[in-house]
């Protein structure tokens, strides 16, 4: 199976309305709840694409509860999520129908003790028995400490398991140094680790710091990847509209899924911006549209940067 990491679970909930206007009243046209955090949204992709799945990370609370409610309706999802005392995050996302633009509302997530950090280790080194690969994403909720990632990456890479690592900030900064086999960061994020925005050379140098490869998402361009084989820019055959939310999570279950399937890097990177952008035409993150994922699946390009 895969292993997905969210330590910073939430509920996702989408509100679409027919226009967004600041200072005013609107009335909803439509409202959706998904169990959600980004790990969530990977396991969900994962799942749709045929992989065994175990989801975990903290859950507490009546929030947490309806989480795990939702989460049992996801076929190929096994929840293994460790309870906390306080409340899981809600994520508010409303979408603006008249322009397709998304804004989103993030809560910092509950706080998690060191008993409940503790029984999560053990959780999770339990669960990299079984694992063929680990996705570690996300957020830290409050009272998990900064270098958490590092010691996940850590445990994984003794048992075996290759990992993959989307978050951000200093989480990402000790990360890397972890040495995982993936690290996916967008621009923002590359630019926050290494000080430069340059794609390119961003790359590079966060490869560097101690990733073995390292693949960039540069948004509706698509994907650049650093790796020890070769270096891959994978760009889909146009933009598409939609609602962007989730875009790099399904990203990280192409380049997962293709991981695991032990295909090449050219290979992962079509999958990753085919996925990406078949996300981007779904309703909701952790979810994608199969007629879009077939139709840019196909037309990728694929070419060696630098």
């Amino acid at each position: 199976m895969i292993l997905t990491v969210t330590l910073n679970t939430a509920l996702d909930v989408t509100y679409r309305v027919p226009r967004l206007h600041p200072h005013a009243s609107h009335r909803v046209t439509d409202v959706t709840e998904r169990p959600g955090g980004k790990g969530v949204n990977v396991a969900r992709v994962l799942a749709a694409l045929g992989h065994e799945v175990t989801a975990t990370g903290f859950a507490g609370g009546r929030t947490g509860a309806v989480v795990r409610e939702l989460l049992a309706g996801c076929p190929g999802v096994t929840d293994a999520l460790v309870p906390c005392a306080g409340t899981t995050r809600r994520t508010l996302a409303v979408v603006d129908e008249a322009s397709g633009d998304t804004t989103q509302f993030n809560e910092p997530g509950p706080l998690v003790g060191s008993a409940e950090w503790t029984a999560f280790l053990a959780r999770y080194e339990d669960l990299l028995a079984g694992a063929r690969a680990v996705a570690l994403c996300g957020s830290l909720p409050p009272g998990v400490p900064v270098g958490a990632y590092a010691v996940l990456v850590r445990a994984a890479r003794a048992a075996g398991v290759p990992v993959l690592l989307d978050t951000s900030g200093e989480a990402l900064r000790r990360g890397v140094a972890a040495r995982p086999e993936v690290i996916k960061p967008n621009a923002a994020e590359l630019a926050e680790l290494t000080g430069s925005r340059d794609p390119l050379p961003a790359t590079r140098d966060a490869r560097r710091r101690g990733a073995h490869a390292v693949v960039t998402s540069l948004g509706p361009d698509g994907l650049l990847a650093v790796t020890d084989q070769g270096t891959w820019q994978a760009a889909p055959p146009r933009v598409l509209s939609g609602n962007p939310t989730g875009a790099g999570d399904s990203a990280v279950a192409g380049l997962l899924s293709a991981l695991t399937e032990g295909l090449d890097w050219p290979a992962r990177l079509i999958r990753a911006v085919a996925l990406s952008a078949a996300t981007v035409r779904a309703p909701t993150a952790g979810e994608f549209d199969p007629r879009t994922y077939e139709e840019v699946r196909g037309s990728v390009k694929v070419t060696q940067a630098g």
